[in-house]
């Protein structure tokens, strides 16, 4: 087999692959919450707390918890130490015109989360560490120094860095050009503050790729207008390197109408360092959340991605279909349908997936 094909079949099987997910923003819009009311890091996403545990049992689910399982509220040792975890299994079937069709299955993540608290309230370790697909790995580890209610904090360690929407789904065009997600986190102090109508996120790290601060750094940071209508939020990320500097900007919103919670996002990037010049890319998300009955939501998305706007005719799409049932807490059935867009010579950018994941969360 030719260099070219293993190349084309491995560009495949990583495409294939649904993205590992950990939050869902649009519950925090619909409910008109803070992420810092339902889990331990306050930009959102991995361990629940006390009121996300509650809330996952009270107003999510279809239908009540066995007994057995219904006292179940994370915490041990009078709330000192926290546990949690996220188990997510999937079968997803691409098709690409001209070649053969790819189907994986398998554990797509398996997750264990801990929050120890040193001093109630104002001194705590986070642990988030990906125990499956491969080799354990460490994803985030910080001390987290705080006021009660977590009016300001902050914390030092490896964190995944504040910018947008936390989404579920990491391989959206937002979260793939600005380049933070949940699955890329970084070294570094964060300054944060959580008051009334505003949230507010400032980190300083080494950068992508980079293992000491001496190679190059990273400024990300958000602030966030909180109403009971919705939220509107602003992000902006910096990045200083011998390969390249990059200037990042977002504006993202959320609201509801009815049933249906709404996000949008835009990002806009510079990068600098390439012989031609700058390069301007832009990416967009609109995604819908309808609330068909409790425990049944259904997800409609469209994305699109100009790689570069000096370049006519080569940006990119991407349409979404999910369906999400939670019979009971802790458990969730998704099965969804994306179909892509690029421009015509290209048969991986106007490929079709479907996929469907269980996924298991305590």
């Amino acid at each position: 087999m030719s260099a070219q094909r293993w190349m084309r079949r491995l560009a495949l099987l990583l495409l294939a692959l649904p993205a590992m997910a950990w939050a869902e923003p649009y519950l925090a819009v619909r409910y008109g919450m803070q992420c810092a009311a339902c889990h331990v890091n306050t930009s959102g996403g991995g361990l629940r707390n006390a009121v996300g545990n509650a809330f996952a049992k009270g107003s999510i689910a279809a239908n009540a918890l066995p007994q057995a399982l219904s006292s179940w509220s994370g915490s041990l040792f009078d709330e000192r130490l926290r546990l949690g975890g996220d188990l997510r299994s999937a079968t997803t079937r691409t098709e690409v015109s001209g070649q053969p069709t790819q189907r994986i299955s398998g554990t797509e993540q398996a997750r264990l989360y801990a929050d120890v608290q040193l001093i109630k309230d104002r001194l705590g370790v986070y642990l988030d560490q990906q125990v499956s697909p491969g080799k354990s790995l460490r994803q985030e580890a910080y001390v987290r120094l705080s006021t009660p209610g977590m009016g300001w904090y902050a914390k030092a360690g490896q964190f995944y860095l504040p910018f947008g929407w936390r989404l579920q789904d990491s391989l959206t065009f937002v979260r793939q050009l600005s380049g933070v997600s949940m699955t890329v986190p970084d070294k570094g102090l964060e300054l944060g503050m959580e008051r009334g109508d505003w949230s507010a996120q400032l980190a300083y790290t080494n950068g992508p790729g980079r293992r000491r601060s001496d190679e190059g750094h990273q400024i990300t940071g958000q602030l966030a207008w909180l109403q009971p209508w919705g939220r509107v939020g602003l992000a902006t990320a910096q990045v200083k390197s011998a390969a390249g500097n990059r200037d990042a900007w977002g504006l993202f919103a959320g609201t509801n109408t009815g049933p249906i919670a709404w996000l949008a996002e835009i990002d806009m990037v510079a990068d600098s360092g390439f012989p031609e010049g700058r390069r301007r890319q832009i990416a967009s998300l609109l995604e819908a959340n309808w609330l068909m009955a409790r425990g049944h939501n259904l997800k409609l998305g469209s994305e699109f991605l100009d790689p570069d706007r000096r370049i006519g005719n080569d940006h990119k799409v991407r349409y979404s279909l999910i369906y999400e049932y939670t019979p009971i807490a802790f458990a969730q059935l998704r099965t969804g349908y994306r179909r892509f867009g690029g421009i015509p010579q290209n048969a991986l950018d106007n490929r079709r997936q479907a996929f469907v994941e269980l996924h298991a969360f305590f």
